[in-house]
């Protein structure tokens, strides 16, 4: 089953600082092995959202090329109709979010992938919406 990967969790991985709890640790962990197995879903906005703030071109260029390893699952307009429904959903019970949020909750329904974050507010949204959360095994890593 494939995952869709929240901007969350990349950034977690990709943060320069080699320290890390342990659950953190799990946490990449897991996506380490998400990728050796290429059960990964990536989309235009989480790309787009991890090469955002990037103030080295250096670091911008690498992170860019690191990231072409995984091609987009490409969005259609149901999509975005989608995300609005859910953002209208979740809206009437007082739930805000973004609409890249939504749009990631619309890609994950019609793929039927789960999401791996560690963004609290799609807590929320599951409990309104047809999505589910991806839970990593519990690994004694550390780093």
């Amino acid at each position: 089953m494939k995952i869709l990967v929240d901007t969350s969790v990349w950034s977690l991985a990709l943060r320069r600082s080699g320290v890390r709890t342990p659950e953190e640790a799990n946490l990449v962990h897991s996506l380490i092995e998400l990728i050796d197995e290429t059960r990964i879903l990536m989309i235009g906005p989480i790309r787009q959202e991890l090469l955002s703030g990037i103030s080295s071109n250096k670091q911008f260029e690498e992170l860019k090329e690191k990231l072409q390893a995984f091609r987009d699952l490409p969005l259609i307009s149901s999509d975005y109709e989608k995300a609005a429904e859910c953002y209208n959903i979740c809206r009437s019970a007082g739930i805000q979010g973004s609409h890249i949020d939504f749009l990631i909750c619309a890609l994950a329904e019609r793929e039927n992938a789960p999401i791996f974050t560690t963004d609290n507010d799609f807590f929320h949204y599951a409990k309104h919406l047809d999505i589910t959360l991806f839970s990593p095994k519990k690994n004694k890593f550390a780093v």
